[in-house]
């Protein structure tokens, strides 16, 4: 009897979820930002199929060019060509991006689920700290510690890291504090159901779409921040083929060769636009609960 219980509750659950995705589906906002997201992800993939050019190669001869079948979008002052240029920077890109979200998820949602479910002093102890590093301006503060550790990208990961998870500790806590008043939590203790089962069975289940809808937003964030970044020279380091060093390479020929800067800004806003309206489908389908 338990277990057909237990089994139509699970079938329940499915299919709420599956209308949940149906109906995120339906927006456009989130199939528009689905398929340029994805456009890039596999882009980001396969960049040494899908490049024309090496992206390294430098060629005086052919600085300058104008777009032509050898070189589809022109080359850079240096004869490098834009487009091979523009599918290796996908890479480097949304690969820094994507490991300082996890990183950022990794350490703020734990914090915040036990400073939610712990509560008292754990609880007062957990937000002060968070408070903190709230109250400080993020973009500084990372600016200050990958100026201080210098430039290159690993330290650009962990000086965002290190800045940028408080806000999923603090939503994560928000969140945690609302499902651990409910009923069947308080139903679960009584039961002497272990407190990890709770957390991460219940508690972190019910929460996930929540951070998983801020992630996927935060993500336009991040790609803009590398590349700003990278634009002064505290990020990714040159050659090396990322959007915000192209950025910061073209300034020179903003008026004569315009292309060389317009193109690589327009692909990061559009980047940043699809994942922006990506998140926000997520975030409207999760709403009509």
């Amino acid at each position: 009897m338990m277990f057909r219980k237990k089994r139509e509750k699970q079938i329940e659950e499915l299919g709420a979820g599956q209308i949940r995705i149906r109906r995120m589906l339906q927006s456009r906002k989130t199939r528009i930002g689905l398929v340029i997201s994805l456009a890039f992800i596999l882009t980001a993939v396969f960049a040494p199929m899908l490049a024309p050019n090496d992206p390294l190669y430098v060629s005086v001869i052919d600085k300058l060019k104008p777009p032509s079948g050898t070189f589809p979008l022109g080359t850079d002052q240096l004869g490098r060509c834009l487009l091979s240029r523009l599918i290796w920077g996908s890479r480097y890109s949304l690969s820094y991006s994507f490991i300082v979200l996890a990183i950022m998820v990794l350490v703020g949602v734990p914090i915040g689920l036990l400073a939610g479910y712990a509560g008292g002093r754990t609880d007062t102890l957990i937000m002060r700290v968070i408070d903190v590093f709230m109250a400080m301006p993020s973009f500084v503060v990372a600016l200050a510690i990958a100026g201080t550790l210098g430039a290159s990208g690993r330290n650009l990961v962990l000086a965002m890291s290190c800045v940028y998870w408080a806000e999923y500790a603090r939503l994560t806590r928000a969140l945690t504090l609302q499902i651990k008043g409910q009923n069947y939590i308080v139903a679960l203790r009584a039961g002497g159901c272990s407190h990890a089962r709770i957390l991460f069975r219940h508690v972190l289940k019910n929460i996930a779409p929540s951070i998983i809808a801020l992630a996927t937003m935060e993500i336009g964030s991040i790609i803009l921040a590398i590349a700003g970044f990278s634009f002064i020279g505290l990020g990714v380091q040159a050659p090396t083929p990322e959007w915000g060093i192209m950025l910061s390479d073209s300034r020179d020929f903003i008026q004569t060769y315009p292309r060389l800067m317009i193109i690589p800004g327009v692909v990061v806003a559009v980047v940043v636009l699809a994942f922006n309206l990506l998140g926000e489908g997520i975030q409207d389908g999760l709403r009509a609960d």
